[in-house]
């Protein structure tokens, strides 16, 4: 394993932000951390970066702690942005970059190349402040990778992002992933933690609710999801034994089951009613679990 906390807690005052949290992620793989507002995720990076003091518990990349040595190996991007808006976007990358050893002309290839990348060459010389916050989030992104970092944390690394620009960050972090890289990420939205993560884990209150591999998670949650299309009315179904919820579509119904027995005895139910166009039987989604784990509706 590359990156290990283990029993991690950070109080402030009488205030548990992180409550002996455990966690093993593996080497050049991608994991998923989520949680609500508050569920301790940022506070857990800051440990992770040196940045915050832990107050029990290690961490250990690689077998050893980290510290201050260790910066140019770990590439963070905050989900408050940080950079300069009055410098240009090559001074601005040129800086970051010599902070974590890269000397200026290797740094401004690397800028050139991912600045093509993103399709956005022309704003090597242009001012931070007169980019949109989209383009803007582009060059916090870049400065985060530019020196090729065996661990990078991404703390909601989408947001505010356009689902093309969103496609394009996402193609890069996923190109980081399989040539070697070790990513952390957080993320509200749970489609692109199940599109890109194998393991992952829910926090809520500074404590894992749900951790481990996202298949086993999964399959071990037990309820199912069913989707069917059909031309006439489904609402019967709302008081079939086995239904756990029942929530109307524009071309029919979505389910959640205690069981897969459950969709066959939906199934049957259906025959001769009429013309039915889908019938899908899906594991459950991360936001079924989430809302059930953390026990709240997620915003």
């Amino acid at each position: 394993m590359s990156l290990t906390l283990k029993q991690v807690t950070k109080r402030f005052g009488k205030d548990t932000a992180v409550d002996h949290l455990s966690l093993s992620i593996p080497e050049s793989e991608m994991f998923g951390f989520l949680g609500g507002n508050g569920a301790g995720k940022t506070t857990t990076f800051r440990m992770i970066l040196g940045l915050l003091d832990q107050t029990e518990g290690t961490i250990t990349w690689k077998g050893e702690s980290i510290n201050h040595q260790k910066s140019h190996l770990i590439g963070y991007l905050p989900e408050e942005r940080g950079l300069y808006p009055k410098l240009k976007v090559k001074d601005q990358i040129v800086y970051l970059a010599r902070l974590r050893g890269m000397d200026r002309k290797s740094a401004l290839r690397e800028l050139e190349g991912w600045l093509e990348r993103f399709k956005v060459p022309e704003y090597f010389d242009k001012k931070v402040e007169e980019l949109s916050k989209g383009n803007q989030q582009k060059i916090q992104f870049i400065s985060a990778v530019l020196h090729k970092p065996e661990l990078l944390i991404l703390d909601e690394p989408f947001s505010g992002l356009d689902p093309v620009n969103v496609e394009q960050l996402k193609q890069a972090v996923i190109d980081l992933k399989e040539s070697g890289t070790t990513i952390v990420f957080s993320s509200h939205r749970m489609e692109h933690v199940e599109e890109l993560c194998e393991h992952l884990c829910i926090l809520h209150k500074g404590k894992p609710v749900v951790q481990g591999e996202l298949k086993k998670i999964k399959r071990s949650f037990g309820k199912k999801n069913v989707r069917i299309h059909a031309d006439f009315d489904l609402t019967y179904l709302k008081d079939t034994a086995g239904v756990l919820k029942y929530k109307r579509t524009t071309e029919g119904c979505e389910l959640q089951i205690e069981n897969e027995d459950i969709a066959h005895r939906v199934f049957d139910s259906l025959h001769g009613k009429g013309f039915v166009r889908l019938f899908d039987l899906e594991e459950p989604s991360l936001n079924d679990i989430f809302i059930e784990k953390v026990g709240a509706a997620y915003e």
